[in-house]
């Protein structure tokens, strides 16, 4: 793709690095198959390589971005499809990235989207915030009729108020129960401590039952994923805290893996190095926490995993739902299925694996018509696989995918350490009659 930046625009590095992410495009339209706002609208300004030129119109301009463009790169999911299905090697990730910065920065927007986005932004990274508006969101269903139907929908799938009176695990460190194998840090989240509490209990289950030590990292509430796809650039202040104690640690020898949960989450931590490639101060230590990053999936298959699992019924038939932000954002796709087989599952992906669910951090909040269709296209296709749980790797795809199947939908470590000896996870009971739990 040609550009005219001019020479003064290309002083600015980031501009440059925008120059050359531009160039690279050779508009071939590979990234419009694969997009799903694209496919939902047919509008290709709802499609990547309509979006790309957007934005450097809008970059080259230098002036503040039409409302027009502000709509279509709105829509945009950063599922990054599209760049698993670039042959030119677009980063179409950073590129994104940086236009929602701009535009936060400089494009009006209605007073109820600034209201909405403040709101997302002051309180999801925040796990205490986040709990006591889960009580409030119960204490305001009786009045939920004058809601708009959205608010409505999503009042019926907060968790009870009990379910996320406090963080788990209680415990910032638990020791190996198996032959020691070394020492890792779990990254515990922000929304998944209030939405998701079994996940990262079982997640120390499943690594202390593979012998490492696991060290709780809660002293910093989020990775920054969610200020950051807002467009919000103050959330570097928050990564480069993540950054300076996450490497102090990893340094003295603390743990040599941070090991992450939430796909979305591990997208991001993977990306600091690039975040932060720009500090001089930082870019080293920055590159050594991205390169200690993994996905738990990711980690278990590349140590090995251990166990000799118990026995598991075969007619325990998973759909494993492979987040976008596994897939496409950090290149994990056999992982999870090759470690629920290895645990005895009868595995089935959905004809539309490659699809995103509509979740996309906050995107289902902000663009709940585009979030509810490709929600109700996800939910039939691991309905059509016959399967009796569905397993994500990802909180968001979870909640997400609820709302439109009748199968209970668990994460993929609850059901590792359920066929490791753990409980059975709750959502499952009533489904498996013959135990609560398997016990070697």
């Amino acid at each position: 793709m040609q550009t005219r930046f001019s020479a003064a625009q290309l002083s600015d590095p980031a501009t440059r690095a925008m120059d050359a992410i531009l160039r690279k495009c050779v508009h071939c339209g590979f990234c419009n198959a694969a997009c799903p706002t694209f496919r939902l609208t047919g509008d290709e300004l709802d499609s990547p390589r309509g979006r790309i030129y957007l934005i450097k119109d809008m970059l080259e301009g230098g002036t503040m971005p039409a409302a027009s463009a502000v709509t279509h790169i709105d829509r945009c999911l950063s599922c990054l499809a599209c760049t698993s299905a670039c042959p030119s090697g677009v980063d179409y990730m950073h590129l994104v990235d940086h236009a929602r910065a701009v535009i936060h920065e400089s494009a009006p927007r209605n007073p109820g989207a600034v209201l909405l986005r403040s709101l997302l932004a002051a309180v999801l990274p925040h796990p205490r915030r986040l709990r006591t508006l889960v009580v409030l969101g119960h204490a305001a269903k009786f009045m939920s009729t004058w809601f708009p139907a959205p608010a409505r929908e999503w009042l019926e799938f907060l968790p009870a108020p009990e379910d996320c009176a406090s963080a788990s695990p209680a415990d910032d460190f638990s020791p190996a129960t198996s032959k020691r194998r070394g020492s890792v840090a779990l990254l515990a989240g922000c929304v998944q401590q209030v939405f998701g509490r079994e996940i990262n209990a079982a997640s120390v289950r499943l690594l202390n039952g593979a012998g490492f030590d696991v060290h709780l990292l809660p002293e910093v509430a989020c990775c920054g994923a969610i200020e950051h796809h807002l467009g919000r650039t103050s959330v570097l202040g928050r990564i480069r805290d993540n950054v300076r104690g996450w490497d102090r640690r990893l340094k003295e020898g603390q743990f040599s893996t941070i090991v992450i949960n939430a796909s979305g989450c591990g997208t991001m931590v993977k990306d600091y190095a690039h975040l932060l490639s720009g500090e001089p101060k930082l870019a080293a230590d920055a590159a050594r926490v991205s390169g200690a990053a993994a996905d738990i999936s990711e980690f278990l298959c590349d140590a090995g995993f251990p166990h000799a699992p118990p026995v598991i019924p075969r007619y325990v038939v998973v759909a494993c739902q492979n987040p976008c932000s596994m897939q496409h954002g950090q290149n994990i796709r056999r992982q999870p299925a090759d470690l629920l087989r290895h645990c005895g599952f009868s595995v089935r992906e959905s004809a539309d694996d490659h699809a995103c669910c509509g979740s996309a951090g906050t995107y289902n909040l902000l663009q709940g018509a585009f979030a509810s269709k490709l929600g109700r296209q996800k939910g039939a296709a691991l309905r059509a696989t016959g399967a009796q749980v569905i397993a994500s790797g990802n909180l968001g795809c979870m909640l997400q995918i609820r709302r439109y199947v009748d199968i209970p939908v668990v994460h993929t470590v609850q059901l590792l350490d359920w066929a490791s000896g753990g409980p059975l996870p709750s959502q499952l009971s009533g489904l498996m009659p013959e135990s609560s739990s398997l016990r070697h």
